[in-house]
């Protein structure tokens, strides 16, 4: 997902660092040391000479002057010396703390290979990755809380399955290539052909109807612009095996969840719904003849992108239909509402059929799941890709900033195409990662995400690496999430420096004193109080630390304490002993 980062603590947050260095790094430390201590050297060594030369000799006034001005001079460049050194000393601790403790290293100005991904493609760093797995959280929260199934797939299909699929654009635009086997195959384009393989693969074994979905990563090689890229996820919804056009509403209403879950108002968002089945009618009334209904509605999938005037010219010059049906086309999509279309089909010679029937029924059926004020009538949405049968609909930022951000509808005749005796109903849509994330960034919805764990276990010195470990495990062993310190830091602020970059709610000290008597001393970074920062734990109780630690913080922020598995022993005054809490787990 193109993606932005979550804030400047989070985000600029550098990769973690242990205290030795790398032989670059050094390098550079012991050029800065030996440039600083040159220019000490030489401005010592101006003023020494000065201050000999004058009592060696009675000078003039005027030789006075002018030795006092080069002395001034030299005590200046002196300073400046020292300022410059106190700066490259300044620089060389922030690249430090920058680094955070880690291993830095340097990178040739030309290396022999390109660090970027290939164009149109994206790599996931760790806080890429966070807004990633968040916006994917919500996108399996909204599925499942209308009952759809996961499921998955290779990646690389066979191009046939897209190959037979006439009149779209899709299949110039697949990674295809041949095989070791001689087998034409690609990267997957799209999902919704896979699905349809895959529920023929099991058809005699199916409970209809199947309500899956998924998240694929989609591959086309087309125009990069915002948010499309050439790779791509996509959360697929679809419903297999219903007639009626309640599976539409109910991937519409799906659409909404997640929208109301990410902050997204029906004042950001609006659903275009039309009906190929109604468009099919009317055009072919106005002129178009059936084998060219699917290249057209390709065409007419542009207007918003390419505008009226350069949609007639491809209707003219692609489609080759005569002008005067490329304006009676162009009429049918300026249709305002329903009424509107309605009548020009009347008009027109087409029935009120099943089709308008249809349209009708969502709208109403959306107003009674409640979210009808999300729906909008739009005659010039037909969706590009040959499948869709019936009612369409598409998602889009009511701004229009940005591209669709979802799409989808009926594809009553796709399994057939791969094997089904009979026309399967189905229906679905397609809501691609990048555009809702250009959308929540722009209206200031994207969540803050840093990086955090639980808790960082730090050795005291390389001889606590052991304990260290055996710290770590427990703590995991009760669900912690803990950051396990690869190499002992040389003093403890370096130690609490990383804890704080990486987002830690308490840091354990492995020192010998405390591991010899069976505790744990950790410290509490997110507590103000002196007094109650600190906490030692026994060993043999680490995997309920985080609810001790927890009453803990509780206590320090004048919390009751609700909790019935911490008790203070009094042996160990259970009270402040040297700013120390020592909590025992009951």
């Amino acid at each position: 997902m193109g993606q932005s980062k979550s804030s400047a603590s989070a985000s600029s947050a550098p990769v973690p660092q242990v205290p030795s260095a790398s032989s670059s790094q050094q390098k550079s430390n012991t050029n800065t040391d030996a440039m600083n201590s040159n220019r000490n050297n030489e401005a010592a060594a101006a003023a020494a000479a000065l201050a000999g030369s004058e009592s060696n000799a009675s000078l003039s006034a005027e030789e006075k002057e002018a030795r006092k001005a080069e002395k001034k001079a030299a005590k200046a460049a002196e300073k400046a010396a020292k300022e410059e050194a106190k700066r490259l000393r300044a620089e060389e601790e922030q690249k430090k703390r920058k680094l955070a403790g880690g291993v830095g290293f340097e990178v040739m100005q030309q290396p022999p290979v390109k660090l970027e991904p290939p164009s149109g493609t994206r790599d996931f760093y760790p806080d890429d990755y966070r807004l990633q797995t968040w916006l994917f959280d919500k996108f399996h929260a909204a599925a499942r809380a209308s009952g759809f199934e996961l499921f998955d797939a290779p990646v690389l299909e066979r191009q046939e399955l897209y190959k037979r699929k006439a009149g779209e654009e899709i299949t110039s635009q697949m990674y295809g290539f041949v095989d070791g086997d001689g087998e034409e195959v690609t990267l997957r384009p799209e999902m919704t052909p896979t699905l349809a393989r895959m529920a023929l693969g099991r058809a005699h074994s199916q409970i209809l109807p199947l309500k899956w979905y998924s998240i694929p990563q989609c591959w086309r090689y087309e125009a990069i612009q915002r948010g499309r890229k050439r790779e791509h996820y996509q959360w697929n919804v679809d419903i297999i095996g219903c007639r009626s056009v309640s599976a539409e509403v109910e991937l519409l209403s799906t659409a909404v969840f997640f929208f109301k879950s990410v902050g997204i108002t029906n004042a950001d968002v609006k659903i275009k719904v039309n009906s190929r089945k109604v468009m099919g009618d009317v055009l072919a009334a106005a002129g178009v003849p059936t084998e060219s209904f699917a290249p057209v509605c390709v065409i007419l999938d542009k207007l918003d992108k390419i505008g009226a005037e350069a949609v007639e010219e491809q209707l003219l010059e692609v489609a080759k239909l005569p002008a005067d049906v490329s304006k009676r086309v162009l009429a049918v999509l300026a249709c305002p509402n329903l009424d509107a279309l309605r009548t020009l089909a009347k008009d027109s010679g087409v029935s009120d059929g099943e089709g308008m029937k249809d349209l009708e029924s969502v709208f109403e059926l959306a107003n009674a799941y409640g979210f009808g004020d999300w729906l909008k009538f739009d005659a010039s949405l037909v969706r590009g890709l040959a499948y869709y049968t019936g009612v369409v609909f598409e998602a889009f930022d009511v701004r229009g900033e940005l591209r669709a951000i979802m799409g989808g509808g009926r594809y009553d005749r796709l399994l057939s195409l791969y094997g089904a005796m009979t026309e399967v109903p189905a229906c679905g849509f397609g809501f691609g990662d990048c555009v809702i994330v250009e959308l929540l960034k722009e209206r200031g919805q994207l969540p803050h995400l840093p990086r955090n764990v639980d808790v960082v276990v730090a050795p005291f010195s390389a001889d606590m690496q052991g304990p260290a470990m055996t710290v770590a495990a427990g703590l995991r062993a009760g669900g912690a999430r803990v950051d396990l310190m690869l190499e002992a830091k040389k003093k403890a602020g370096a130690a609490f420096d990383y804890a704080n970059r990486v987002g830690a709610e308490y840091i354990a000290f492995v020192a010998p004193n405390e591991f010899s008597q069976g505790k744990v001393r950790f410290k509490d970074l997110r507590v103000e109080d002196e007094d109650r920062k600190q906490v030692d734990l026994n060993l043999n109780e680490l995997d309920r630390a985080l609810d001790a630690l927890g009453e803990n913080r509780r206590l320090a922020k004048g919390l009751s304490s609700s909790m019935s598995a911490l008790s203070l022993d009094a042996s160990d005054t259970a009270t402040l002993y040297g700013g120390v809490v020592r909590a025992t787990l009951a």
